[in-house]
């Protein structure tokens, strides 16, 4: 799980070429516009317009490779022609819950509908199989109006759980927030 190990190397349905690594600092500057641009988008993720700074975003990129190197997250990045177009990965809870991983994906405008997705979904189960040994359920959230990802969710095995009625603002309006699980 060395800083900028090459998992995959592919095309998507398009014939994109596309490869999906760990991060390294290397990187900061495209994760921070990368996260930017999805946030100015108000896409499916939690940031609705904000806006990061890059010192943040400078904290977030180090926290997840020490988290990487100590065997605690799995976190891939995806790029066609050296662009950063997705970020996927799996976070470990601790303590009562430390057998528990979050499971969290990004993709950028232009790359969707390509089955990057699915591909980086599959990357990011094989890598935390591999590398997070106390991993035995992955969970996830995802906008109750993504009904696109809820059913790439449930192909990869993921299972309802869950909905906390309301809970999300996307694009000024009140979401239900569905929550999912797999056991590995």
């Amino acid at each position: 799980m060395k800083p900028g190990k090459i998992v995959f190397q592919g095309k998507s349905k398009s014939g994109r070429q596309i490869i999906f690594r760990y991060p390294a600092k290397d990187d900061l500057k495209s994760a921070w516009e990368y996260i930017n641009t999805l946030s100015k988008e108000k896409t499916f993720i939690l940031f609705q317009g904000e806006e990061v700074t890059l010192e943040n975003e400078e904290k977030w990129l180090e926290g997840e490779i020490n988290k990487i190197s100590e065997r605690k997250a799995i976190q891939l990045f995806a790029f066609a022609s050296n662009k950063l177009i997705g970020i996927s990965g799996v976070s470990m809870r601790d303590k009562a819950e430390k057998y528990i991983g979050n499971f969290g994906i990004s993709l950028a405008k232009d790359f969707r509908g390509e089955g990057i997705g699915k591909l980086l979904t599959k990357a990011v189960l094989k890598e935390t199989g591999k590398n997070l040994k106390d991993l035995k359920i992955i969970t996830l959230g995802v906008f109750g109006n993504n009904s696109i990802a809820k059913k790439l969710y449930e192909s990869m095995g993921f299972v309802e759980f869950g909905v906390l009625p309301k809970s999300l603002i996307r694009k000024g309006k009140f979401i239900d927030h569905i929550y999912m699980y797999k056991k590995v």
